[in-house]
Order: C-alpha cells, then structure tokens, then sequence
C-alpha cells in the first residue's frame, strides 16, 4: 500500500448562493474561462473525457457528472499516462459559496513546485471569483 501524498486545500469565498454558482461554472467548457492551464486551449469531447492542451502537452480530463452536491472533482491524465485527482467543491458559506481545491504533491515533486502549484491554483480561485461572483 502508498503512502499518503501531502495535501493542501485552497478556497475561495464568492458572494453568490452556492447552487448558483455551482450551475454556472459545473460544465467542463467552463474551466477553461477560470483555470488558466487550460485557457489557452479549448476543450475537447473524447468520449467519457475531454482533450485540452495544458502547460505539459495534451492531457485528458474525466469530470464528475452534474450532481446535486457542488462536486467537480475531476482526473487530469497527463502525457506520461500518470493521474492526478483533482477535488473540487462548492458548497455553502451563509447565503454565498466556498469553492474549494485540495492539491496534493506529487511523488517525487519538490517542496518549492508544489508551493508554485498551490500559488497558481490561489491565481486560478481568484479568476473564479472574479468572474462568476454575485450574478
């Protein structure tokens, strides 16, 4: 059996009532309107999975289907074949929303990467914030 990998989980508050949130941003074309790995690429249906163009090469993304609980949990299969779970949550914070990641180091991924990583995801909640806010 693994290891447990070391975890960080990110949020960001966003003054919108959750499920409103959740309806806007859930569909795996938004993404790329917020998370900035995949803004310069558009995504792609490929079956069960979507195709985009991310910092490292074509990846495939598998997302969580539309469901009644703000998960958006998604998988990033990378060009290597290796794949990274991606948990993404909205729920409820009073009359707005919480949205939060949890990003977890990779094997073999230095200390100074992952705190790159977690920056970038910081950037990424910010957008979202920005962008889908109080509608």
């Amino acid at each position: 059996m693994s290891a447990t990998m070391h975890a960080t989980t990110l949020s960001v508050s966003i003054a919108r009532d959750w499920r409103e949130l959740y309806e806007a941003i859930w569909r795996p074309e938004v993404f790329s309107t917020w998370a900035s790995g995949l803004a310069e690429s558009t995504l792609e249906p490929d079956g069960d999975r979507w195709r985009a163009r991310g910092p490292a090469g074509d990846v495939l993304i598998r997302f969580t289907a539309h469901n009644a609980f703000g998960v958006m949990d998604h998988r990033v299969t990378l060009p290597d074949g290796h794949e990274i779970t991606m948990p993404l949550r909205v729920i409820q914070n009073g009359a707005g929303a919480e949205v939060l990641l949890t990003l977890f180091q990779q094997p073999g991924m230095s200390d100074h990467q992952f705190a790159a990583d977690a920056d970038w995801v910081r950037r990424d909640l910010a957008t979202l914030a920005a962008r889908y806010g109080a509608a």
